[in-house]
């Protein structure tokens, strides 16, 4: 779990108390920012990274606004609402690589609601059986992916580090 943050409602380990913490840090630094609400059912895996995040139709995207948290209950309002939003988790999880926050409902427990920042986006670019090219430069390793239709080059520089976890993921 690099690069997430966990808490559980009930957790007695120390770590729970400070993960928290950071979680309530980051869900006040929100403020004013753009974010995006999704709400998904858990796949019978349990395993949220499995679903289909992108934008649908009641997903919203908003400016949040006066996001706290008292007790355990996170709260917040949209632009133009009176209405003070709020759920109660029995579990959070924060990506900071992704800067999101999944939220586990105590009254739902097949349900998570993601609150992910906006403005991180990454463009995918599909390179179907591109020509490569492999070369090492002393410690690091270079992979060269090139597709001609496309006019497009896309060099790969791997640290022995990161080309040992590449390793890791492959059958």
């Amino acid at each position: 779990m690099e690069g997430k943050i966990l808490w559980q409602q009930g957790n007695s380990k120390p770590e729970n108390l400070n993960n928290f913490a950071v979680i309530s840090q980051w869900w006040s630094s929100l403020a004013n920012k753009q974010v995006m609400l999704a709400q998904r059912m858990i796949p019978q895996t349990g395993e949220v990274d499995e679903l289909d995040w992108e934008l649908q139709r009641f997903d919203e995207v908003f400016e949040i606004k006066s996001p706290e948290i008292r007790g355990i209950t996170l709260y917040w309002q949209k632009p133009d609402s009176p209405q003070v939003r709020n759920t109660t988790p029995h579990q959070l999880v924060l990506d900071t690589r992704q800067q999101q926050l999944y939220i586990f409902p105590q009254s739902q427990k097949q349900l998570v609601i993601r609150v992910a920042l906006r403005g991180i986006s990454y463009e995918t670019i599909e390179v179907k059986n591109p020509h490569w090219l492999y070369r090492r430069v002393g410690e690091n390793h270079i992979l060269t992916l090139r597709d001609n239709q496309q006019q497009l080059e896309v060099k790969i520089t791997l640290n022995p580090n990161s080309l040992s976890q590449l390793k890791e993921q492959l059958p």
